[in-house]
């Protein structure tokens, strides 16, 4: 059991590594600096253990720390709407985002008119269910985080997005984590795209409303005025009527002329018959220049048409004075038309226009106060953090199981709670101590169990027969 050494020609007995850990842990009263200084002797006779117990941490959580995949965050911060009427179509917005969505944006919904900032509903707009599932198509979600059902994607985006809104300024933050730096950045941007989307498409404001209605009256009108155009370019072509009022104008004014030159030639045409025959060279030539303006006059006026008739006959370029009126009615109700049409498409065009600047200005815009960027630094994990505290704790776990040994060792044989564990470990002893079939490792580790467990029964019998 001790050996005996002479130092001096005095006798020192050497004690035992075994006799050390038994003497340690004897429940005798010593000072407490007496007790720390045989505690630290003991690590220090165990310092084998303990520096396998550090290294062999270092390897395995140094091994863990560079296995665990980096995360990277891109964040987007967002300013909110200067505007008190932003803030009542905003209210709109989340009203009609959580109702049609059902997220967490339906409890602020339902208090939409105790909203104290817009911020707040960004938020509620950007959680939403109809956001979550835009980006999870967007981007292929499921397949990202390896999700079956999309209630899990979402679930998942969740824990990887982070909304925050500072209380003081109001702003916005939208932080994205991702394994990837390129698509954390493009998912950060995604939400803002989205709410920009969103709150443009349900804002529910008068000015809004406004526009719409006058964009579904102006393609009506717009249908009407080609319709209308169509016809009267149609009737002016057919009976070469441009402009009645005008056209009757001049017609009646060449009709006189004619008239006036017609009368000239039969004055003429009578003093030459007083001095000349009637087969003389000039009478014959004013005869021939009376009958001509006749036929002119005649076909001006529309001598022997029939009025009821549309159209004209293809050798005619214009209508006649008697025709005139009848092709008027139908000209002037087409006209009356198409000038209608057009002004109520101007009016309705002006006001539209309007509308879209009113809508404008009520609507809300996404101000982007920090564009989300490609980050360069990873924000998991903290590696050396992992290193330092898993050799730590690998250390103490060392320590642990050195005055854990001391202890048992130094434990009565008496003691209930060493006979139990010695009964549960001759009952594992003796199944493992004759395996059958088994592959090569597990024999190997149940021989050195079975080695380390006769090795505490002979220590046992050792301390109990010294």
């Amino acid at each position: 059991m001790s050996a005996h050494k002479r130092n001096n020609g005095q006798a020192i007995q050497e004690v035992s590594e075994e006799e050390y850990l038994i003497l340690a842990d004897q429940r005798i009263p010593v000072r407490k600096g007496e007790r720390f200084a045989t505690n630290c002797r003991l690590l220090w006779q165990r310092r084998d253990i303990l520096r396998r117990a550090a290294l062999y941490g270092f390897l395995f959580f140094t091994a863990l720390a560079f296995a665990i995949p980096s995360r990277y965050s891109s964040t987007a911060r967002l300013m909110p709407p200067d505007n008190n009427q932003a803030a009542s179509g905003l209210a709109a917005v989340a009203a009609m985002v959580s109702s049609s969505a059902g997220s967490a944006a339906g409890g602020l919904a339902n208090e939409v008119l105790g909203v104290k900032n817009t911020s707040e509903i960004f938020s509620g707009i950007l959680s939403s269910r109809t956001v979550q599932d835009a980006l999870i198509q967007q981007f292929d979600l499921k397949k990202v985080y390896w999700d079956r059902r999309i209630e899990d994607a979402r679930e998942d985006l969740s824990k990887h997005t982070d909304l925050d809104v500072e209380r003081k300024t109001q702003i916005v933050s939208i932080t994205v984590t991702d394994r990837s730096p390129q698509r954390a950045t493009a998912m950060a941007q995604a939400y803002v795209d989205q709410l920009n989307r969103l709150v443009a498409l349900l804002s529910t404001s008068s000015a809004r409303r406004e526009r719409i209605f006058l964009e579904g009256r102006l393609q009506t009108v717009n249908v009407d005025l080609e319709s209308a155009e169509k016809q009267f370019s149609q009737f002016a072509s057919k009976n070469s009527a441009l402009d009645i009022k005008e056209q009757g104008k001049a017609m009646i004014q060449a009709a006189a002329v004619l008239q006036g030159q017609l009368i000239a030639a039969e004055s003429e045409l009578q003093g030459l018959r007083q001095i000349y025959t009637d087969n003389n060279v000039r009478v014959r030539s004013v005869r021939a220049r009376i009958g001509e303006l006749q036929r002119q006059l005649e076909k001006i006026g529309g001598k022997g048409e029939d009025v009821s008739e549309g159209g004209l006959p293809n050798d005619v370029l214009y209508p006649s004075i008697r025709k005139l009126p009848v092709l008027g009615v139908t000209w002037a109700d087409l006209y009356r038309q198409t000038k209608v049409q057009e002004a109520v498409f101007e009016t309705l065009t002006k006001q539209y226009e309007l509308a879209k600047v009113q809508e404008a200005k009520e609507i809300p815009t996404v101000k982007v106060l920090d564009a989300p960027i490609v980050p360069e630094k990873k924000v998991f994990p903290p590696r050396i953090l992992i290193i330092l505290l898993g050799t730590s704790l690998s250390l103490v776990g060392g320590v642990i199981c050195v005055f854990g040994e001391r202890t048992w060792i130094g434990m009565s044989a008496d003691d209930p709670r060493k006979a139990l564990l010695q009964d549960a470990v001759i009952s594992i002893e003796g199944k493992i101590v004759h395996p059958t079939e088994d592959h090569p490792g597990i024999l190997a580790w149940k021989r050195r169990l079975a080695n380390r467990v006769r090795k505490w029964r002979n220590k046992e019998r050792q301390s109990k027969n010294s």
